[in-house]
């Protein structure tokens, strides 16, 4: 794995962790009853982003780091993926 895809990977898993962690304990404006004029009754009353990102990227460098071990330990490799044989038929 090269700089650039250990990068890559990173940013894909930081964002689809970021995606499963911004609806976790969210309190809506309608819930609160609190509901800010010209804003849906759907939207965050307090989003807590920067507290949301830490615990994004935390957990991402937590996945990444098992996910970089296992390709760079060739645990798993592209041919134990690869189902049908198109990998290895050159």
């Amino acid at each position: 794995m090269t700089l650039f895809s250990g990068a890559v990977l990173f940013a894909v898993i930081w964002f689809l962790t970021l995606f499963v962690v911004l609806p976790i304990r969210l309190t809506t404006q309608g819930e609160a009853g609190n509901v800010v004029p010209g804003t849906p009754e759907s939207a965050p009353s307090d989003p807590q982003m920067k507290r949301r990102l830490k615990i994004t990227t935390g957990v991402s460098l937590v996945i990444w780091a098992v996910v970089a071990a296992i390709i760079l330990s060739d645990l798993i490799s592209v041919d134990d993926l690869d189902f049908i044989g198109r990998a290895t038929r050159g």
